[in-house]
């Protein structure tokens, strides 16, 4: 499965601040943890106007092992859009090598380095990337390559 994604936003807990969020849940579980610059990416990722959050797992130290909990699936990315209202909902969890945001077809989508599995291609050979726009709150596959 290339994504975790929540259809189901009228039951999730509306966040704050899904950084916040975030970091409590690896202070719980760590004695020691530090966090890069990559750990919040904050962008428009479904092209309306508000500025979302992605989170990458990769970019924690927990007890000294960088991203715990990544694997040769990638490191796990949770996609957060904010709403107009105020506050954020989680709309996807994906294990990713990384991803870029960049314009395609006129709006701005997400490629994303994946397993080569998700092409259908053997391991071993260059990663897979999934081309995806948001709108809503929902992941639209462009293309895999």
């Amino acid at each position: 499965m290339l994504f975790a994604a929540s259809d189901a936003f009228a039951q999730q807990e509306l966040l704050s601040d899904p950084e916040i969020h975030e970091k409590k849940y690896f202070q719980e579980r760590c004695g020691t943890v530090q966090f890069d610059s990559a750990f919040v990416i904050r962008q428009d990722i479904n092209n309306d106007g508000l500025v979302d959050a992605v989170v990458n797992h990769g970019a924690a130290v927990c007890d000294g092992e960088r991203g715990p909990g990544c694997n040769e699936d990638g490191c796990l990315y949770n996609f957060y859009l904010q709403v107009k209202e105020g506050g954020y909902f989680m709309i996807a969890t994906a294990r990713l090598y990384g991803y870029d945001f960049v314009q395609r077809f006129g709006n701005m989508v997400l490629a994303m380095k994946m397993h080569p599995r998700f092409c259908e291609r053997a391991e071993g050979t260059e990663p897979c990337v999934v081309t995806s726009r948001v709108r809503g709150a929902r992941f639209y596959t462009i293309s895999r390559m």
